[in-house]
């Protein structure tokens, strides 16, 4: 799977790797600004099951 996104994308060996790492990040970024909030809003995270 990854060799198939490795030949998928065009250029150079560093124009590759440097795309690869700017999509990962575009892909961090959006999960820590919108999919993790949305995901942690949906959460109850005030019901514990364990008494104090």
């Amino acid at each position: 799977m990854y060799g198939a996104f490795w030949r998928i994308l065009p250029g150079p060996a560093w124009v590759r790797v440097l795309a690869i790492i700017v999509v990962v990040t575009i892909v961090l970024f959006s999960c820590v600004t919108w999919v993790f909030p949305w995901i942690d809003s949906m959460q109850s995270a005030g019901e514990g099951t364990v008494g104090q």
